[in-house]
């Protein structure tokens, strides 16, 4: 069960078509109906946008879930190229002022944004993912433990290791992927101290492309699986993409993130070099959301989803993986000591 407690546009064509093309995306078309705030659950998507495979695609199963189930209107926008917040914040107002209820965004990046439509729409409750900052009452901040998902994943990769050497591929240098490299760090260590880790961000913005450029993620892995690496963990959103497509052409292991990426459709031709995927639930955290709102109790807060709770993990669609039981023991006694407390995860 889920615990709840509590970035100029060049010209003002530019600022226009932005704004109309956030405002006229996503799967529902209907028109405005007031306000009432009843309408159904919509999602305005990280940098990458939906087709990533990873992160954005997750929340869209969540809303597809919420829409099935609950016989919601939804709708779900994609970002567009050199948005400022004020866009990402016309966005989140549009959204709301046609009545959807809740409206997530998806993504750190819409922290600012998130902020100023809550407060100009204090009746409609909003959800942002990966970001704890903001203290509306009518937020609900939809965070996650990736440091203990990534932890597995290093122990993953150093006794999937024969060169003794692995990498870690963050897409953009920021606080939130600092805890994948940590924990992924820090499993890898704590498993085999002989095994050597190759960390590299890709970009030091996600305006630069490091969340949302394959190429980028190739590139860096293939330099990584020159200096030995074979085992290469990627946490870069749409990015990642080349890094299991390097992991494949190299005949390494890749191991994906935040969804099970082995399972993926576009990955498919790749899926064999996919040894796991640190998951994080972002479909639950949306699909929660949506239920708490449509059953008149709306979360708000600090609403964290751990290993503890399920909502992190490895999965284990890889039957090599899955089949391996000295990898799975050793899965396992790290999960039970990081759930228990012995074995704290560093987040930084």
């Amino acid at each position: 069960m889920r615990r709840i407690s509590r970035v100029t546009v060049a010209g003002a064509a530019t600022a226009s078509l932005a704004l109309a093309l956030s405002a006229c995306g996503g799967t529902s078309s209907d028109s405005a109906d007031g306000g009432k705030g009843d309408k159904g659950l919509a999602i305005a998507y990280d940098v990458g946008g939906k087709g990533d495979q990873s992160f954005n695609d997750a929340a869209f199963r969540g809303l597809d879930q919420a829409k099935k189930e609950f016989g919601y209107q939804t709708q779900d926008i994609e970002p567009t190229e050199g948005e400022t917040d004020a866009d990402k914040e016309q966005r989140l107002v549009s959204l709301a002022k046609q009545g959807y209820n809740p409206v997530i965004g998806i993504g750190y990046v819409y922290a600012n944004a998130m902020k100023a439509a809550a407060e100009k729409f204090p009746d409609t409750t909003f959800g942002i993912v990966d970001d704890a900052s903001n203290q509306s009452k009518n937020v609900a901040n939809l965070v996650f433990t990736e440091e203990q998902a990534s932890y597995l994943a290093g122990v993953a990769a150093a006794k999937s290791s024969k060169s003794k050497t692995v990498g870690f591929v963050g897409g953009v240098d920021t606080p939130l992927i600092h805890k994948f490299q940590a924990g992924y760090e820090q499993g890898v260590k704590d498993t085999d101290p002989k095994v050597k880790v190759i960390s590299q961000y890709l970009t030091q913005t996600a305006q630069e492309g490091g969340f949302s450029s394959p190429d980028k993620g190739k590139t860096a892995a293939e330099g990584q699986i020159e200096k030995k690496a074979d085992v290469v963990y990627a946490a870069a959103g749409l990015s990642g993409q080349g890094v299991i497509e390097a992991a494949a052409a190299g005949k390494v292991w890749a191991i994906g993130v935040d969804s099970d990426q082995y399972k993926q459709e576009a990955l498919a031709k790749y899926k064999d070099s996919i040894l796991t995927s640190a998951t994080k639930d972002v479909a639950k955290a949306v699909y929660t959301l949506a239920k708490s709102v449509k059953d008149g109790k709306p979360a708000t807060g600090i609403v964290r989803g751990d290993l503890k709770s399920g909502e992190v993990g490895l999965a284990a669609s890889n039957p090599k993986f899955a089949g391996d039981a000295d990898l799975q023991a050793a899965v396992k006694k790290a999960q039970e000591k990081i759930i228990s407390g012995e074995i704290k995860v560093k987040s930084s």
